[in-house]
């Protein structure tokens, strides 16, 4: 299983056991909007420069931004040579931040899971230089520190040996991300707002508090591009606007 998935998964699975009590949402915004860096409605024929894509599938489809993960599983490559690691469908925009208000609309149709991610692809710290990542499902919100926790380079060091380091990579797991309840429903547009202040993320849901998370890695200053994830077969963004933001006084 790619290390990316495998490592979001075991925080699924032993994180409710090991986790303090759940960080208290901030009622109120911690981010004052500045400069409007992006804004992208999925109109039209012609898309911005700076999309790219990571992991197949997306496609522009009825004004909208849609995701399908194709790859379900481990397959051998054509060659043999290789194998094609399962993962969820991730698509890339190049837009450097370091604190940032991030709204975009998504809605679940036959998805599970819903992600925007910050990255800088010059951290060897990290899997591919993964920093942080919010992570909405119909059931839940997840806030990750990456950088320091489920991505980072000493928890991979430590899952060489996992039975013999089973306490120690639970406790980074846990100390480094939150996980809060949620109650969505499919085929319905939500407003999504993530917040990025500092080493503090904070997420709403049609302007409710919905997540937060306050840890060192989501600080890192160089934050070279923003990633949109899904799992399972479709999901959909759109309307997605990125602000330069300072922490509220």
């Amino acid at each position: 299983m790619n290390p990316r998935i495998s490592l979001i998964v075991l925080f699924l699975v032993t994180a409710s056991a090991f986790a303090a009590e759940l960080p208290v949402i901030p009622p109120e915004p911690i981010a004052q909007k500045q400069e409007l860096l992006f804004a992208d409605d999925f109109q039209g024929t012609n898309h911005d420069v700076r999309w790219h894509r990571v992991v197949d599938t997306f496609v522009f489809e009825n004004g909208a931004l849609k995701g399908m993960q194709t790859r379900l599983k481990d397959v051998p490559s054509p060659d043999g040579k290789l194998v094609v690691k399962a993962h969820a469908a991730v698509y890339g925009l190049e837009l450097p931040t370091k604190d940032s208000v991030v709204e975009v609309k998504i809605k679940f149709d036959g998805n599970t899971r819903m992600d925007v991610q910050f990255d800088d692809r010059k951290f060897t710290g990290s899997h591919y230089g993964h920093l942080c990542r919010a992570i909405v499902g119909l059931d839940k919100v997840t806030i990750l520190d990456e950088r320091d926790g489920t991505q980072s380079t000493n928890l991979i060091e430590l899952r060489k040996d996992a039975a013999k380091n089973k306490d120690e990579i639970n406790k980074l797991i846990a100390t480094h991300s939150a996980n809060f309840p949620a109650k969505l429903e499919a085929g319905k547009w939500y407003a999504l707002v993530v917040e990025t202040v500092g080493d503090e993320m904070r997420v709403t849901l049609d302007g409710q508090p919905a997540g937060y998370l306050k840890s060192p890695g989501i600080g890192h200053a160089t934050k070279s591009k923003i990633e949109l994830g899904v799992a399972g077969q479709s999901g959909f963004f759109d309307d997605i606007k990125v602000w330069n933001a300072a922490p509220v006084k």
